[in-house]
């Protein structure tokens, strides 16, 4: 691989925050919310979801933006990182592989994540492009991006529907990360089995995929068979339900 392009949400990025600081603006316990999130993962759904399972009435986009009037608009720190980020974009960054960030986000989401100062070569939000998952644009975008072939290209994520099938149709290689509610419930659905290259539970494991330069500026020898993330068939694209 040439280029490894990385979702943000529950690849990069904790969730924690994100559906605290909703609960706390609408007045319900974390684990009510967090619970209506499963569920809707759980069915297929989009986890927003299960805010309006809250207040059928909510129109998201205007909550968000009172939100952010009031005082309580996002926040995003070194704490809300998955702890094997910085370690395996640096390994991937020292083996030569080009970095890109490229996931469902805001505009604000953008600008709280350069200001972490990642080790990436570009960092950037679906809001910033004006396009979001699964959208076939998006992933465009995300090919323009890359600065390789799409076969050259490994996208990595979390979710089946908008990260995993999107970029296998747009001709990208795939990594299924086994992380945050989305990861684990579908990690190993049939479809998610047979559509990706790889399937990970841990963003150091692309590490091995790629090899790291030894002192001498060569790659150095393959991990063990053990040490190798799991290689599935890729398949034909499908929607989870």
């Amino acid at each position: 691989m040439e280029t490894i392009v990385l979702d943000i949400g529950e690849t990069l990025v904790r969730d924690d925050r994100h559906w605290a600081s909703w609960a706390d603006w609408l007045g319900v316990p974390p684990h009510t919310l967090g619970a209506l999130v499963g569920a809707a993962v759980a069915q297929g759904r989009v986890a927003t979801d299960a805010l309006r399972i809250l207040r059928p009435d909510m129109d998201v986009e205007e909550a968000y933006r009172a939100r952010a009037a009031a005082g309580r608009g996002e926040h995003l720190d070194e704490s809300d990182l998955y702890q094997d980020v910085r370690p395996a974009l640096g390994e991937l960054r020292a083996a030569g592989v080009r970095i890109v960030v490229a996931g469902d986000g805001t505009v604000r989401a953008g600008e709280l994540l350069r200001a972490l100062d990642l080790p990436a070569d570009l960092v950037v939000t679906s809001d910033e492009w004006g396009v979001r998952k699964p959208d076939p644009e998006f992933f465009a975008r995300v090919a323009e991006a890359s600065g390789a072939a799409p076969e050259a290209t490994l996208y990595v994520g979390d979710h089946p529907a908008d990260d995993l099938f999107p970029a296998a149709a747009a001709g990208m290689r795939t990594a299924h990360l086994r992380r945050g509610p989305y990861g684990h419930w579908w990690a190993d659905h049939p479809d998610v089995v047979e559509t990706a290259d790889f399937r990970i539970d841990a963003l150091t494991e692309l590490v091995a995929l790629v090899g790291s330069p030894d002192p001498g500026g060569t790659a150095a020898p393959d991990a063990s068979a053990d040490e190798q993330p799991k290689v599935v068939r890729r398949g034909a694209l499908r929607s989870v339900r």
